[in-house]
């Protein structure tokens, strides 16, 4: 029996290539045809080393990272790196700009380790847009950004330029287009979203940067000994590095952070228009704000949510449901995603609106006979 096509627009973890996946599962069961899975390879063997260094090139070439930058491979989710980056750099105070959910969460973890200064939000609108925090001055160790807001569906277009060092969490939009890396000191990214399946994040961050350090730190909460050791302090996530370098190979084939930037445009642009258009939903971001990769909506009538999360299901969409404290609906258009798939939801949504419209009008043409009956 055929399995049924699903169309994934969860946000994480991420869809990955159909292709990426077959390598992968592959190489769980004979890696290279060296008769060991990639599940249970030395990590300090020669060829997983290879593996480390082609990611690390791959991820030179794709962001076109300058040679004064290491690129580095932990663990522990973009999260960790809430409270890593304060632990190295913030000396007496940091400057984030907040702009929802994760933003939230990497402030209340540097708050651990000195004062913060919350140079803008975007908290008064239910982070509905992104803030200007441009043209100001501020006394502080670096400004912390995120890039895309997974949850309320934001996405920065245009980076802050400030003077002073600037970390930017790019979770859920790395490698979705291109940026300037020379804009920033450090980046971090949890693997799940663009770049792989979860359990590992990529850094990227400046080497001269890393010589400010002054504080003496624990080895698993040094960038530097994890450069050092290229990744290979202590056991790295072995199998989330090796499928990241699978699916970075596949998106270079597709043209690159160019090429796929793209087709991501069309996805949203599509999705957007269809929300725009139909009656029965709204988006909730500030449209110069919208996110790509995340967009956020929900229905004029509320009550209808869960019947329109099950139409959609019927016709192979999963994954679109609100995030919990936000509610809603949220579809996830991350590089792996075709634009065929975007296109059957909002099929979906359109189909929807015709069948609530056409039992409106049903309704309608009932009562009037009704009252017809009464009066007659």
């Amino acid at each position: 029996m055929e399995t049924p096509q699903v169309h994934n627009f969860g946000a994480g973890p991420c869809i990955l290539p159909k292709s990426v996946m077959e390598q992968a599962a592959s190489a769980v069961i004979n890696w290279n045809q060296s008769g060991l899975s990639i599940l249970e390879v030395s990590h300090r063997s020669p060829e997983f080393e290879s593996v480390v260094l082609k990611t690390q090139l791959l991820v030179r070439e794709l962001l076109k990272v300058p040679d004064d930058y290491s690129v580095l491979f932990l663990q522990g989710g973009a999260s960790t790196q809430f409270s890593m980056i304060p632990q190295s750099f913030l000396k007496t105070k940091g400057a984030y700009l907040d702009t929802g959910y994760f933003a939230q969460k990497a402030i209340k973890e540097a708050r651990f380790y000195g004062d913060v200064q919350i140079v803008a939000s975007s908290s008064d609108r239910d982070y509905a847009y992104i803030p200007d925090c441009d043209n100001t001055d501020y006394d502080a160790d670096y400004i912390h950004t995120t890039s895309n807001n997974t949850i309320e569906g934001t996405e920065i277009f245009n980076f802050p330029k400030l003077g002073i060092p600037h970390f930017c969490d790019m979770s859920s939009d790395i490698f979705s287009r291109p940026i300037n890396v020379r804009d920033f000191d450090l980046i971090y990214a949890g693997a799940q979203k663009n770049m792989g399946p979860a359990g590992m994040t990529m850094i990227i961050v400046k080497n001269a940067s890393l010589k400010t350090v002054e504080k003496a730190l624990p080895s698993m909460s040094d960038y530097r000994v994890f450069r050092d050791n290229n990744s290979l302090y202590n056991t790295p996530p072995v199998f989330s590095i090796y499928v990241s370098m699978l699916n970075l190979i596949w998106l270079k084939d597709k043209g690159g952070v160019e090429g796929v930037e793209q087709l991501n445009i069309r996805k949203a642009n599509a999705l957007y228009a269809e929300i725009d258009r139909n009656t029965l939903f709204y988006g909730l971001a500030n449209v110069a704000h919208r996110s790509r990769m995340n967009v956020t909506f929900k229905m004029t009538d509320p009550s209808l949510e869960r019947e329109f999360l099950n139409f959609a299901a019927e016709r192979g969409v999963v994954g679109i449901k609100g995030y919990r404290t936000f509610g809603g609906f949220r579809a996830s258009l991350y590089n792996a995603l075709p634009l065929s798939s975007v296109n059957v939801l909002a099929t979906a949504m359109q189909d929807f609106e015709r069948l609530k419209y056409s039992s409106s009008i049903a309704s309608d043409i009932e009562k009037e006979l009704n009252k017809a009956e009464l009066y007659a």
